[in-house]
C-alpha cells in the first residue's frame, strides 16, 4: 500500500469530526463522486484496478530476433491508463502505466509466436484533494501521443550547463501532443511560460505545463468501455476486463476553512 489516512483527518475521524468514506466506480470512463451541500470532500488515497484484465493475445511477429518492437496496439491500448479529478476549480490527472506479461512460444521449430497478457495488479497511490463541489472522475486508456516539436535547450539560469539538459546540444521533445488532433493539449517542455525565449517559436493555442490526455477515440483518451466493447459483448461485460477505482476520502459536514494545510 503507498497510501495512509494522513495523521490530522484521522483524527478528526476519531473525534467525529469527518466520517471515513469510499466511493467505488469503474467500467465506463466517466463518474461523479457526489459532495452534500455545506459540506466538504478530502480524497487521501485510491486503488486503481486497471482494464484489460483476463485478456491475452497471442500473435506471429515479424521481426527478426533481436529488432526492437511495440507490443501489438491492441494489448498497447491497455497499457497507458488515465485518471484524472476535476472539482470545478482544480484539475488533478494521473497516468499510470501498466506493464504486460509477454511469453515467447517457438512453434514448428522456427516459427514464433507472443503471448501478450496484463498484469493488472491494483496500484495504490496517496493524494490530498479537497472539494466542496461534486468531483468529477474521468477514466480512460492513451494509445498515442505526437511529439511534435523538438529542440536544443539553451544553457539559461534555470537550466545550466552539466546540471540539466542546457547546453548538451541533444534535441529532447519541448513540445508533445495530447488529445484530438485539430485540438490537442500541447505539453510545453522545459516550461510553457518561457517556450518562446527558448527559441522554440510561438507558444500554440491549447499550451499546458502538465502532461495529460483529453478525449478522442483515434489520438487520445478513450473510454475503457468503449474499447472493450469493439472487441465485443463478451469482451465489455467480463468484469475481469473492466478498470475498477476506489477511492478513500474523508466527508466533512460542515462548510470548507480557509485554511485546509
Amino acid at each position: 500500500m503507498s497510501w495512509q489516512i494522513p495523521t490530522q483527518i484521522e483524527q478528526d475521524i476519531i473525534a467525529g469530526k469527518a466520517q471515513y468514506r469510499s466511493f467505488q466506480t469503474g467500467v465506463g470512463g466517466q463518474s461523479i463522486l457526489p459532495v452534500p451541500p455545506n459540506a466538504y470532500a478530502v480524497i487521501f488515497g485510491y486503488d486503481f484496478s486497471p482494464a484489460g484484465g483476463g485478456i491475452n493475445l497471442d500473435e506471429f511477429p515479424s521481426g527478426a530476433v533481436g529488432d526492437l518492437y511495440l507490443d501489438e496496439f491492441r494489448i498497447r491500448f491497455f497499457e497507458t491508463q488515465q485518471i484524472s479529478f476535476y472539482t470545478g476549480t482544480d484539475f488533478y490527472p494521473f497516468i499510470h502505466h501498466i506493464p504486460t506479461n509477454n511469453m515467447n512460444f517457438v512453434l514448428e521449430g522456427t516459427t514464433l509466436l507472443r503471448s501478450y497478457s496484463l498484469i493488472n495488479t491494483p496500484i495504490a497511490r496517496q493524494v490530498y484533494i479537497t472539494s466542496d463541489k461534486d468531483i468529477t472522475i474521468s477514466v480512460g486508456l492513451i494509445l498515442d501521443s505526437d511529439v511534435a516539436t523538438t529542440g536544443a535547450i539553451p544553457v539559461t539560469s534555470r537550466t545550466p550547463a552539466l546540471m540539466t539538459y542546457g547546453g548538451s546540444a541533444q534535441t529532447p521533445a519541448v513540445q508533445t501532443d495530447f488529445g484530438p488532433a485539430a485540438t490537442p493539449i500541447q505539453f510545453m517542455q522545459p516550461s510553457p511560460k518561457d517556450f518562446q525565449d527558448f527559441g522554440f517559436g510561438l507558444l500554440p493555442n491549447n499550451a499546458n505545463g502538465q502532461a495529460f490526455a483529453t478525449p478522442d477515440v483515434t489520438r487520445g483518451l478513450i473510454d475503457p468501455s468503449v474499447y472493450l466493447t469493439s472487441f465485443g459483448d463478451d469482451f465489455r461485460d467480463a468484469a475481469a476486463a473492466n478498470y475498477f477505482l476506489c477511492l478513500h476520502y474523508a466527508l466533512y459536514t460542515k462548510t470548507i476553512p480557509e485554511q485546509r494545510g
